[in-house]
């Protein structure tokens, strides 16, 4: 599972002035990616308005995708939901080819106990053709995915593969990689944290920041899983003000804006989305020109 070590990018999902997906724009996105030089995309995860889509608008950019991407790099699903069986089923019927494994996120709003957590994803596990990646996202979903409850699954599941953390908790970081079976990758949720996770054990990253600056960014993330931290640390201190100013008004409208700026794509997000505001986009556009200079 080497190909997931590195930078996968959490696509965003660009649509037209009407609201309707932008095929075009996802095409450029997608080719971006590629050119950028990053390891895997992740289509349809939380930074793809997944919430947003329905059920045929879904199965289209999934197929689209893997049209575009036409085995270049892997590429991951973002199938999560916080209805178990409704999820198992769509799982059931997605239609693999082309995607290498499934990105699940912990369930939302439900705030399951950690048994219900585990439950979930045991039924996930048995569902899949594809291996699958945890997914816990607490300032999201209201629940976290303890490291107990996520060492129990890597241990019981052998198609459970990782995690993509993004609990800024370090603390648990380090439980999981002290009590995770030895293959079971730990990946970084959050583009800030990368550099000291990697230099912890992890792997690499499903980035944000990568839709916009995927060359930069890997090529930092590749230095750090290189042990280069001395080379990688000048490129991971430029990202923090860019990084920082892209959630500033919410996700993906700040990494939308700068996409629009570089010619790749639309900045139009769905409700309760909305675009940011005028003066955040010009320091958006000031950072992302500094960063190119």
């Amino acid at each position: 599972m080497s190909k997931f070590h590195g930078t996968g990018v959490a696509l965003v999902t660009p649509f037209n002035a009407d609201g309707s997906v932008d095929f075009d724009g996802l095409k450029n996105l997608i080719n971006y990616q590629i050119e950028g030089k990053v390891e895997y995309l992740v289509s349809l995860g939380t930074t793809g308005e997944a919430s947003t889509l329905n059920k045929e608008e879904k199965k289209k950019i999934w197929e689209f995708t893997a049209e575009v991407n036409n085995g270049r790099i892997p590429l991951v699903a973002g199938l999560g939901g916080n209805n178990t069986a409704e999820l198992v089923a769509e799982i059931k019927n997605f239609e693999i080819n082309g995607y290498d494994a499934i990105l699940s996120a912990s369930p939302y709003y439900n705030k399951p106990t950690q048994e219900g957590i585990y439950q979930h994803y045991k039924a996930v596990s048995e569902s899949s053709a594809l291996p699958v990646f945890l997914y816990n996202v607490p300032g999201r979903t209201a629940s976290n995915v303890s490291a107990e409850t996520t060492c129990r699954l890597a241990s019981d599941f052998k198609n459970i593969i990782g995690i993509k953390e993004a609990s800024a908790n370090f603390d648990q970081f380090n439980q999981i990689l002290r009590d995770k079976p030895e293959d079971f990758m730990l990946i970084s949720g959050d583009d800030p944290a990368s550099l000291p996770m990697i230099a912890m054990g992890a792997v690499g990253i499903i980035s944000v920041i990568g839709n916009a600056l995927p060359q930069q960014f890997s090529d930092m993330i590749r230095l750090c899983l290189a042990g280069d931290f001395k080379a990688a640390a000048p490129l991971h201190l430029s990202l923090i003000e860019i990084t920082r100013m892209i959630f500033a008004e919410g996700n993906p409208a700040g990494v939308k804006a700068a996409l629009k700026h570089l010619g790749v794509c639309g900045d139009q997000v769905r409700l309760p989305l909305v675009t940011i505001s005028k003066e955040l986009e010009r320091n958006i556009i000031a950072e992302v020109e500094k960063l190119k200079a």
